[in-house]
């Protein structure tokens, strides 16, 4: 097929209802990209033959050495489906975990999706993943059964034994959709239940509705449609294929060419192809219970076998007169060179892609089966516009007469055009359409020919006469005529000047691009938009707006919305692209120009009342983090604009600035930070950097005093002997007299210049407790900030979904900590930490202080009148959370942020007649105590520094006429703040300490002969399995562990090489653990010393990661310097 025309695109761009928005989504290695090409080989834009060896998607050259897709790449395919023509834009996206966020940007733009399985590997655990992203975007999915040729060749399956095989893997597939779809139904049926269950309270019904309450969770199953959920070959949206061998097949094909030999209607074989069905050959009936009377099932009979016998015909047995047999009754075109060839896969793929190619069944089938964007369900367009804790309802009217837009997906000119950008990604200014070289005339190729044969007869010309005359010196070139010298040197000039302005080029050598799709409206060339942030509101853009506001007019202020116009408009054609001058609704493009407005993602429209769309569901959590430097210190301009960059073009890398000044890079794995680090290299920096070692994040906490020694016999007074250990190495360095440890885990604090003192406890929250507030830290900022606009006096309008959450959140804390110890708790909760949303809790414990509760939003009571006293209790109120914040931000083990942590202020005494020299301090740190406060919200370790240093100038230049004692070192708000970080880091040591690390959850699928070396590779790692289970019908087994982050690096190929490559590792991170060694214990007891020896030098994993994180961070690492000192050994002497 010869490749179709860019007219005859645009053409097809108007019609929406032959349009499809489809992405191809699978586990890493299961045939997209080769599935993908041969697709694009039906619209002839590469060779058949090429297909699947050119990956031609794939257009890195990292893709290419690694053989995995890294990046969603794009095209536009024409299909004509029976009378119809069809505009298919495709997307292949990675199926490597490390870039699972490239598949959420590919998704969001997309209606309907491929999923890819191998045959011989079923679902593995991506595939879980992406049916899951496609059901949390409300996408239609059809399935790719790929690789069937590795049933034949490799498991070397009868085809009976391949039936059930596949079978199988089609339970696996639905089972995953159904556990989805259950679990959608059942929200449902529970938000359902408690509205009823409201509206019934509300009319003073209760009594009746408690009274034998049965809950039936069956009841919204049954009446729930699935009937279009699952897949089956019957239904037409599961294609049988190896896309390698380029040949696939749906059921309707078969049906169609048995109907014609066979004289069954196509509508009876259409049923009976796939299931439990099989041919009464003498009654010429279909029958049921193939199985039960052991007959061959039709699908066997008259599909698989076929199959079978040609392979057996063409790659087994090299057959050449069955060949010519099946090629002639197939009706079979062949090239003498393909029958020639050595290579048996080169004559099966050459019969195969004619007989049922790959390409006709896949693109039949998103035709028939994945809807058009006219088709985009209301469902799908409320979640969409319902952004952060609001419902559809609760938005303005304006904004929600756009849904019909969305629904109607129009064209006209009065159709508000909506767009939403997905990612930004990279393209070499060379690929543009206006730098790309252009095929030559027929008249400028006349008029080149005709000046290289006039070059050639002045030379053979001047040759010529050179011979003649040997003493004349040379005309061409040596002797110049009159004026060539000013040519030259002016050309010699033009060069430099070039090589001068190469440096400037080379800087942008690279042009960003959006990768986006039209909703609604028609989008031209150099149109002016709205560009709405994330944290726009469409209800506050309206009012500051004057009616009928366009981008193109003058626009006011309006926070998180800029205006920006689209300089060029791009068909995104895989490797190439073509110019566009407008786009109708319902395609995918891609926009230039959009780089300065838009970071990563956008939504773009010419109302304002437009709501920006729900962020993009990320399943990869960037954790590994390395630090980077340029090599040579001049090129730091150029590292850190390479590292924007980097940062715009890749969705799910984050750059930031830590406190010490080193700049970091996060990424989701070893092969994104790979593959981050060459970008940085060749593409956006175009320098020499170094980076470090992967930064390993770790985590502090505390647990409760254990009750056995390390050879588990039961412990008597240690913990005792522990906390006095604490509190005689805790006054080094400092005064006795300001700080007391009681042996009960109180720690006492005056500050120095005694005016106030703390006493601060500190215990372990509960797993479930910590679990919690690490999943709610959103809810916890939006809680604070509420909280920061009432302490400040102003009106804060909250929507009543977010209200119910906060309830909901603090009902689920309630219901968490129970007991004793907990009792009431929740409702003295002073502060999250750190950064103020937090895993950590400050806790309210002072006697007779009543705070304004930090649940004061659902109550909306503000804080009560007081007196004196009161109010400078208040005022420093701040410096206690403050010094929270920053015990919370560094722990006293190596620096790194606690975890888990309850702190309790048990008593806090402040001189509340302060002499008047301290009077001055005093009114200073009622201004200035705002500011550390402000600068610990982002997380910042300089804000005792802050703190004292501006205030301390001040007030000690006012109190200088009175003679202050020369113990008062500064204002009482930045002591109070120290006192209270220094309060908390002690009470934390006068627990048991332990460390937490980061864990990832690793999937492996490994052959039963390497499942050994894979435990020992997990073993030496600190990995833990957690269970394993054999694939049906295979030799895989699935293996499922957590292993930690630390340990994981090189891990992936170590397991490779060590299983020659039959088990590959999929690592997500899972969660936070506990180590369970103390990383300060030392022999106590007399059986520990037995056991471990004086020394106790055995290896200590927690030690280990401690006094690695402190080397790193230039801490004091306790360690020997000379471990064998018996004897010296020299260079000169070694003996």
């Amino acid at each position: 097929m010869a490749p179709t025309s860019l007219d005859r695109i645009v053409a097809l761009q108007r019609n929406p209802a032959n349009i499809r928005n489809l992405c191809i989504l699978a586990h890493v290695d299961h045939g997209k990209t080769t599935l993908a090409d041969c697709l694009v080989a039906s619209n002839g834009i590469i060779s058949n033959r090429l297909a699947g060896k050119l990956r031609y998607l794939d257009s890195r050259e990292d893709e290419q050495i690694r053989g995995i897709t890294m990046k969603s790449s794009a095209i536009s395919l024409h299909h004509r489906n029976g009378d119809q023509d069809y505009l298919l834009n495709l997307i292949d996206s990675p199926g490597h975990v490390d870039f699972s966020s490239e598949v959420s940007t590919a998704v969001r733009l997309c209606d309907g999706a491929i999923v890819v399985v191998d045959a011989v590997e079923g679902v593995c655990p991506q595939t879980q993943v992406v049916l899951r992203q496609a059901w949390l975007e409300n996408i239609r999915p059809v399935l790719v059964i790929n690789k069937i040729d590795r049933l034949i060749l490799e498991l070397k399956l009868s085809s009976q034994e391949a039936f059930i095989h596949l079978q199988k893997i089609l339970e696996q597939v639905n089972a995953v959709t159904g556990s989805l779809f259950t679990s959608k139904v059942l929200e449902e049926r529970a938000e359902k239940e408690k509205k009823k269950k409201e509206d019934e309270k509300n009319e003073k019904e209760v009594e009746t509705l408690t009274r034998d309450q049965v809950y039936d969770w069956s009841a919204g199953l049954e009446e729930a449609d699935d009937s279009q959920l699952y897949f089956s070959p019957d239904q037409g949206n599961v294609v049988f294929a190896s896309a390698i061998d380029g040949w696939g097949f749906s059921i309707q094909q078969f049906a169609h060419i048995y109907s014609q030999k066979m004289g069954i209607k196509a509508e009876v074989l259409l049923k009976t192809l796939w299931g439990d069905y099989y041919l009464n050959a003498k009654a010429k009936r279909i029958m049921k219970g193939a199985q039960a009377k052991g007959k061959k099932p039709l699908f066997v009979q008259l599909v698989l076998d076929n199959i079978w016998s040609l392979y057996d015909a063409v790659v087994t047995r090299r057959d050449k007169d069955k060949v010519e047999k099946v090629v002639s009754s197939l009706g079979v075109k062949l090239m003498s060179r393909d029958s020639r060839h050595s290579d048996p896969k080169v004559l099966l793929s050459a019969i195969c892609s004619q007989w049922l190619p790959v390409s006709q069944a896949v693109l039949a089938m998103v035709c028939e089966k994945l809807p058009s964007p006219l088709d985009i369900t209301e469902e799908r367009v409320e979640k969409l516009m319902s952004v952060g804790a609001r419902i559809f309802e609760s938005l303005p009217e304006q904004t929600q007469e756009l849904k019909r837009a969305f629904l109607r997906c129009g064209s006209e000119e009065d159709d508000p055009l909506i767009i939403f950008v997905s990612k930004m990604f990279v393209v070499d200014n060379k690929a543009l359409p206006k730098n790309r070289q252009r095929p030559l005339t027929h008249e400028e190729i006349a008029q080149r020919r005709d000046l290289a044969r006039q070059r050639h007869a002045e030379k053979l010309a001047a040759d010529q006469t050179a011979a003649e005359n040997p003493s004349a010196p040379p005309i061409s070139g040596s002797m110049p005529q009159e004026g060539q010298p000013a040519e030259v040197s002016t050309a010699k000039m033009e060069s430099l000047t070039l090589n001068d302005s190469k440096p400037q080029e080379e800087e942008e050598q690279q042009t960003f691009m959006a990768f986006a799709r039209i909703y609604s409206g028609v989008v031209k060339k150099g149109q002016r938009v709205f560009v709405l942030g994330p944290k726009y509101d469409p209800a506050k853009g309206l009012s500051m707006l004057p009616v009928g506001c366009m981008a193109s007019d003058c626009v006011p202020e309006v926070p998180h919305m800029s205006c920006c116009s689209m300089e060029s408009l791009y068909l995104l054609m895989g490797r190439d692209l073509e110019e566009l001058q407008q786009v109708p609704a319902g395609n995918v493009l891609g926009i230039g120009g959009l780089e300065e407005c838009v970071l990563k993602s956008a939504t773009l429209s010419t109302s304002p009342a437009c709501p920006p769309f729900i962020p993009l569901n990320m399943e990869a959590m960037p954790i590994v983090r390395v630090a980077i430097e340029p090599k040579h210190p001049s090129d730091m301009p150029k590292l850190v604009r390479g590292m924007r960059l980097l940062n715009q073009a890749d969705p799910c890398a984050e750059v930031l600035i830590q406190e010490t000044g080193e700049h970091v890079l996060v990424t989701a794995g070893e092969v994104h930070l790979q593959r981050c680090l060459d970008d940085l290299r060749e593409r956006f920096a175009k320098i020499e950097i170094s980076a470090s070692k992967p930064i390993i994040p770790f985590r502090e906490t505390v647990v409760r005093p254990p009750k056995v020694d390390m050879v588990n016999e039961e412990l008597g007074h240690q913990h005792k002997v522990a906390i006095h250990r604490v509190k005689e190495e805790a006054p080094q360095g400092r005064s006795s007299d300001t700080l007391h440890v009681d042996p009960s885990g109180l720690v006492t604090l005056t500050t120095p210049n005694r005016l106030a003192s703390v006493s601060v406890r500190a215990a372990p929250l509960p797993q479930d407790v910590t679990s919690l507030l690490e999943s709610s830290t959103e809810l916890i900022r939006t809680l604070e900030q509420v909280n920061m606009s009432l302490r400040e006096g102003r009106s804060v309008d909250v929507s009543p979904r977010t209200l119910e959450a906060i309830a909901g959140f603090k009902a689920q804390l309630e219901s968490l900590l129970q007991g004793r110890r907990w009792r009431s708790a929740v409702e003295h909760i002073w502060a999250f930490g750190p950064r103020r949303y937090g895993p950590n809790i400050l806790l309210n414990s002072v006697e007779g202080y009543q705070r304004p509760s930090v649940w004061q939003c659902l109550c909306r009571g503000g804080p009560p009148e007081a007196g004196a006293q009161t109010a400078f209790t208040r005022d420093l109120d701040n410096s206690i959370v403050s010094g929270f914040q920053l015990a919370t931000l560094s722990g006293p083990m190596c620096e790194e942020p606690l975890m888990g942590v309850c702190f309790s202020l048990e008593r806090w005494d402040v001189q509340s007649s302060a002499p008047p020299q301290h009077q001055d301090s005093v009114e200073e740190a009622s201004v200035s105590h705002e500011a550390p406060a402000d600068c610990k919200v982002q997380g910042s370790s300089e804000t005792p520094a802050k703190a004292e240093g501006p205030v301390s100038g001040p007030s000690q230049a006012r109190r200088r006429p009175e003679a202050p004692p020369p113990g008062c070192y500064g204002p009482v708000s930045g002591q109070l703040i120290a006192a209270m970080k220094e309060a908390c880091r002690h009470a934390f040591q006068a627990q048991p300490q332990r460390l937490m690390a980061a864990m990832y959850t690793c999937e492996i699928m490994a052959t039963a002969e390497v499942l050994g070396r894979v435990y020992g590779v997990l073993g030496k790692r600190e990995g833990r399995v957690l269970h394993e289970e054999m694939k049906e019908g295979t030799d895989m087994f699935l293996i499922k562990a957590v292993l930690p982050v630390a340990e994981s690096f090189g891990f992936a190929d170590e397991i490779r090489k060590r299983t020659s490559g039959l088990a590959s590792p999929q690592l997500v991170f899972s969660h936070w653990e506990v180590i369970s060694s103390d990383p300060y214990w030392v022999p106590t007891t007399e059986e520990e010393y037995l056991h471990f020896g004086e020394k106790a030098d055995s290896a200590n994993q927690a030690l280990k990661y401690t006094n690695a994180v402190r080397r790193r961070k230039g801490l004091y690492v306790e360690g020997k310097t000379v471990e064998h000192a018996e004897k010296q050994r020299t260079l000169g002497k070694n003996k």
